[in-house]
């Protein structure tokens, strides 16, 4: 099996595995010779070298567009690497839930329903009637129902906190969701353009092939028409 030397690592790989310096794109070639400043053109290094100066290109890509990079965007950065996706890392969903907010969901569902406003509608026309026409506004909570009045507020007051801690812990949710679809969103652009690169490293690399069995041809020819000239007797 052939192998080379990479100039990088000065490791012997496998053939199959070089890559040409002229393949590589300007930008990139800076970031390789910022680390290994007698890197030319002529010189040679591995495909797994080429991604990791390529994913150095995208890290410095991101601290020139954004600035300093912040925590999801390391996540971003760390995901690429490993090759590890983010979409299953998705953990709105499986956070455990205290007794005191599943109560509170249960509460905030009761209460913003139809069953709930005609049940308590009902109540209260119960309430009223019993009051002013079964005990003659002479009962417990006659007109105009102070008692009434008061558990009304109690409930109200009760309610309110409840369903606000609810929708506090969904806003939360809906936040972790929103993080987690940047850093996808993110990590499929970046990703883009990795492929982008790659892309663009096969054609110039067919290119080069193309252009190497062009010149053999072209030097076949050139010993034919050579070999021709010399066999040509004159009269």
């Amino acid at each position: 099996m052939k192998t080379f030397v990479s100039d990088i690592s000065k490791k012997e790989f496998p053939i199959e595995e070089r890559v040409s310096g002229k393949m590589v794109r300007q930008p990139i070639m800076a970031i390789i010779q910022k680390d290994f400043p007698d890197f030319t053109q002529d010189k040679f290094l591995t495909l797994a070298e080429l991604n990791e100066f390529r994913e150095k290109h995208i890290e410095n890509f991101m601290a020139q567009q954004m600035g300093d990079l912040s925590d999801l965007e390391q996540k971003v950065l760390v995901a690429i690497k490993d090759s590890s996706t983010l979409s299953d890392k998705i953990d709105g969903d499986g956070q455990k839930v205290t007794f005191g907010q599943k109560i509170a969901d249960k509460v905030a569902a009761f209460g913003g329903s139809w069953t709930f406003i005609i049940s308590f509608s009902m109540f209260l026309l119960f309430w009223i009637s019993v009051n002013i026409f079964w005990l003659a506004n002479k009962g417990f909570d006659p007109y105009p129902f102070i008692l009434l009045n008061l558990i009304l507020s109690c409930i109200a007051a009760m309610q309110a906190p409840v369903i606000m801690m609810s929708q506090n812990r969904q806003e939360e949710k809906d936040r972790e969701r929103a993080k987690n679809d940047y850093m996808v969103n993110l990590k499929s652009e970046l990703e883009i353009r990795m492929l982008h690169e790659k892309i663009d490293h096969l054609i110039l690399s067919q290119q080069q092939e193309v252009l190497e069995v062009h010149k053999a041809q072209i030097d076949i020819m050139n010993d034919i028409i050579n070999r021709l000239k010399k066999l040509d007797v004159p009269d």
